[in-house]
């Protein structure tokens, strides 16, 4: 029997779909988090505390562990865990992305830095540090521009600006938005020309340094800001086939310039007039429960997809269904404690919807953007086309009542 350690970060969306793919996969399950999470009573024998804000403590313990009880595989769920995953695998012997990579992706200054040193098409960015002149900066930079931190991720902290002003004020809030987070206020932070423009979404597996896509999300919503709320995903795009070519390999072409080399990518690409930007390319898959919008050959899921690369099992067909499918996070509008969501039985009663999930619990306080770091909950459809699974998550949300006070 194969058995894969994952790293499952205490909050987490997805140890229940990672459990339910080893599951099927008839893998034992090895859980190492920061705090020890629910289901690892159930597994005291494979259970292991790690401080992924450590990330080389962190493999250090994973290592440990393997050493006496060995895996053969070690996957990370979510942001937080990739770049122990990535240090505890090299040291293992086992299937992994060089752990430089992992990093730049997780700092999007090196990130930046090392797709302009080979000449990947992205914004114009400079970074400003404690002290700098930020409002000249980004008019070096050009207006509008996004203010951003290096570190957060989720849109979490990130600001247009239209003015030299504004921006000056958004690097403010941003440093703020760092110390609330338990970041460093001081570290270098973002500032990047605003590209205008269709945003999409890349869903892919590495294998051997090869790029396979799996799927290309349309976001239909526009993000221009002042915050980036992201709410309705839908596949497959419905950008012309050029169009589609040429952002997949641009992601292709970013990948290989960070160096990344086995497993899932998640990309942020802008379709601009003078062609397609990279937002981010991350070393992951999808967050929150968006994998769910998301089937490949007879059925199997994306985490089964992550795992079965991961344990080099087989992967004959990563045909995306012929369905249209989409999920759409739900938003949190303002800030406050939430009192509950309301019409939910209305929502999955419209045809094409395959089910809503509150993931916030009533009573408990939330953030709206760019302070906030999760949304309330998700939608999920299917249909013909993707524009009837667009109209069927836009009627269902229109039911929603969403109480905040």
């Amino acid at each position: 029997m194969p058995r894969v350690l994952l790293i499952l970060p205490t909050g987490t969306y997805r140890a229940t779909d990672f459990v339910r793919a080893a599951s099927a996969l008839r893998a034992e399950v090895v859980v190492a988090s920061e705090h020890r999470q629910a289901m690892a009573s159930t597994m005291e024998d494979r259970a292991l505390v790690v401080p992924l804000d450590r990330p080389g403590a962190a493999a250090a313990a994973i290592v440990d562990f393997a050493r006496r009880a060995p895996v053969d595989a070690v996957v990370a769920v979510d942001e937080q865990g990739v770049l122990p995953a990535a240090l505890a695998a090299e040291r293992l012997g086992l299937a992994h992305n060089p752990p430089a990579a992992v990093a730049a992706t997780r700092d999007k200054l090196a990130s930046r830095v090392a797709l302009a040193e080979a000449g990947i098409a992205q914004p114009a960015f400079g970074v400003a540090r404690p002290g700098d002149d930020v409002a000249g900066l980004a008019v070096e930079v050009g207006l509008p521009c996004v203010v951003k931190p290096v570190s957060l991720s989720g849109s979490r902290g990130v600001i247009r600006a239209d003015d030299p002003a504004g921006a000056a004020a958004a690097a403010t809030r941003v440093r703020a938005i760092l110390a609330e987070a338990g970041e460093d206020p001081g570290a270098p932070v973002l500032v990047e020309a605003f590209v205008p423009g269709a945003e999409v979404a890349l869903e892919g597996l590495l294998r051997g340094g090869e790029l396979e896509v799996l799927a290309v999300f349309d976001k239909p919503d526009p993000l221009d800001g002042p915050y980036f709320e992201e709410t309705i995903y839908v596949t497959p795009s419905r950008l012309d086939g050029p169009t589609q070519t040429d952002v997949c390999a641009l992601v292709a072409d970013a990948a290989r310039a960070l160096g990344l080399a086995e497993g899932p990518v998640h990309a942020e690409v802008r379709v601009a007039a003078g062609g397609a930007r990279v937002i981010e390319v991350a070393a992951r898959s999808i967050g929150g429960l968006c994998s769910r919008a998301l089937r490949f050959g007879a059925g199997i899921s994306l985490e089964e997809v992550i795992l079965r690369h991961a344990l080099g099992l087989g992967l004959d067909d990563l045909h995306r269904e012929d369905r249209a499918a989409g999920v759409m996070m739900l938003p949190i509008p303002r800030s406050g404690r939430l009192v509950e969501v309301g019409g939910l039985d209305a929502a999955r009663a419209v045809p094409g919807v395959e089910g809503v999930e509150v993931t916030v619990a009533r009573g408990r306080e939330v953030r709206a953007l760019p302070e906030g770091d999760r949304y309330l909950g998700f939608l999920f459809a299917r249909g013909p086309t993707s524009a009837e699974v667009e109209g069927a998550l836009r009627r269902a949300f229109a039911h929603l009542a969403i109480d905040i006070t």
